[in-house]
């Protein structure tokens, strides 16, 4: 019944009369056993056999007759349906800079952490795409390829931290990793959401030659620059090889960006705090919309009918006790 549904559901509340009658039923019992006395036990015998014992199952049926045509008049029904699911499928690649200028402090906690919670949260909210992650920060390698299995690209973007690879900002080897890992998608949209938040300064590939690669096999681009304005509390090392935080200067390299964003038709923003970082990502994720169509099919069956043979079952079995076993007994009932 977890799957039925009703066409007429208010009838439902006709089954509140059951237990009133379950009330009147025990009341009427203990009232009869109450007043009527004897002077001699003659009377009992013979009346306290099992017939005198099972009588209330006459009553039983009664309820069990009642209740269940109660609902079949409320007209129960089962369906079955099914989709035809048509998904015009989007590739993207994340491509994350881990250098250790990712741990300054203008963001809460720091550049890292906010943007994998960022990013993290976006991946949630695209179930339908395929998502890979490359990281760089000198050096440039495929953390996770694409794929449908979220919960574990979630979980490998959990595990980013910085000096995973020798430090740096190769920005055009990173770019250049992700195109590769989408110049054989066969998707009909495929892009790369390009975070960083300094200037090039290692790697082969310079980054509009990466950018160039990724016109040739259609890969649009985001590129988004993490940092404040002026100047943020940034990590350095001291001559006993702890880890402090001094103001510097935040060096983007905003017009490389822009020109990779422009080569791809796609588009370059600065996130200067954890809100304008949510913000951008929302409007990545507005910008690239997965298709979907759905072609939906019900029929529904109605299964009042069982429930009416069930109903003139225990009907004809309690006119048949009644009339038989229990014939002495259904004074009682």
């Amino acid at each position: 019944m977890s799957d039925w549904e009703f066409a007429h559901i208010e009838f439902l509340w006709a089954l509140t009369v059951i237990p009133l009658l379950v009330l009147w039923y025990v009341l009427k019992y203990w009232n009869r056993q109450a007043v009527i006395g004897y002077s001699t036990a003659q009377f009992f015998e013979g009346k306290t056999g099992w017939k005198s014992k099972m009588h209330h199952a006459l009553f039983v049926l009664r309820v069990l007759t009642i209740g269940t045509i109660i609902v079949a008049l409320a007209r129960p029904q089962s369906s079955s349906s099914w989709q035809d699911v048509k998904t015009e499928g989007i590739d993207i690649v994340i491509a994350f800079d881990i250098s250790s200028s990712m741990l300054a402090r203008d963001f809460e906690p720091n550049r890292l952490e906010a943007a994998k919670e960022v990013a993290i949260e976006f991946i949630k909210n695209r179930p339908n795409d395929r998502i890979g992650l490359v990281v760089y920060s000198g050096e440039s390698f495929t953390q996770c390829p694409l794929t449908t299995d979220h919960d574990k690209l979630i979980n490998l973007f959990g595990q980013l931290e910085n000096g995973m690879v020798t430090d740096g900002t190769a920005i055009g080897m990173g770019l250049a990793n992700a195109v590769n890992r989408l110049k054989e998608s066969t998707a009909k949209s495929k892009v790369v959401i390009l975070l960083t938040d300094g200037e090039s300064n290692m790697g082969s590939i310079p980054p509009i030659t990466a950018a160039e690669i990724a016109t040739t096999f259609g890969v649009k681009v985001y590129t988004i620059g993490v940092g404040t304005k002026g100047q943020a509390p940034m990590p350095v090392q001291d001559m006993f090889g702890r880890i402090r935080y001094q103001n510097m200067d935040v060096n983007i390299d905003e017009e490389t960006l822009t020109q990779i964003a422009e080569l791809t038709n796609g588009q370059y923003f600065r996130a200067t705090d954890n809100a304008s970082l949510e913000s951008i990502y929302a409007e990545i994720d507005t910008l690239e919309k997965t298709i979907i169509e759905e072609t939906q099919y019900e029929k529904k069956y109605e299964e009042f009918f069982p429930l009416a043979l069930i109903a003139l079952a225990l009907l004809l079995s309690e006119l048949i006790l009644r009339k038989t076993l229990f014939k002495s007994t259904t004074s009682h009932v």
